[in-house]
């Protein structure tokens, strides 16, 4: 056992560490509460008017969609669905129709209306001109076309999401060596943020409940 290696390792284990936790922190001071209040507001407009939540994500962000939909339905009270929950359906659309497309397909069978509203988890927010993250811009171009309000949480400079949403909010860039962690742990902490609010939550935690 090389001793003097494993300390050294350690050492750098946790200067990385401290470091990234640091970062944490950056992002945490820039962060737009103002786009979140707006968010929270959307929300409690769309619950009281019988609307849907549409959640979706690709990779992180398609994860961060499932959890959410739970999140949102039994803690929020709303309507919540997202199409990384039936992986017959998405793995089918893809196969046959091509990815570019699964999630604007599956919002037109969900016959998405003015009612509802699409929620986007995705690190560079899609790049229409680029084509990137194509399936996602398709999804938001739907949403624009029938009327559907759009928030999201994204990083970078917020792609085609910042651009065409009426809530966003953009994980502040403060080291490019770690963009897709610090945005996707982020957008975990607003949605947890969100369904917390007391103008959101109906239902308590299993253990806050607990006495």
């Amino acid at each position: 056992m090389n001793w003097s290696l494993l300390i050294f390792n350690n050492k750098n284990t946790i200067m990385f560490a401290t470091r990234y936790l640091q970062e944490a922190k950056q992002i945490l001071d820039q962060i737009d509460t103002s786009q979140v209040e707006k968010m929270t507001v959307l929300l409690a407009e769309l619950r009281q008017q019988g609307g849907r939540l549409f959640l979706i994500g690709v990779g992180g962000g398609a994860g961060h969609a499932s959890h959410a939909v739970n999140d949102f339905r039994k803690i929020a009270g709303i309507e919540s669905y997202s199409p990384s929950d039936n992986v017959s359906e998405l793995t089918a659309r893809t196969n046959d129709e091509g990815w570019e497309t699964t999630y604007a397909a599956w919002l037109k069978v969900s016959r998405i209306t003015s009612k509802d509203m699409l929620f986007v988890f995705s690190v560079g927010g899609g790049d229409a001109e680029k084509n990137i993250s194509a399936n996602i811009v398709n999804a938001l171009k739907l949403a624009k076309e029938t009327g559907s309000r759009i928030i999201g949480v994204v990083g970078r400079d917020g792609g085609y999401t910042a651009k065409v949403a009426d809530a966003c909010v953009i994980v502040p860039t403060v080291n490019k060596d770690y963009i897709t962690p610090h945005t996707e742990s982020f957008q975990a902490l607003i949605w947890h943020l969100l369904v917390s609010d007391p103008r959101l939550q109906q239902m308590s935690n299993k253990w806050e409940s607990q006495k």
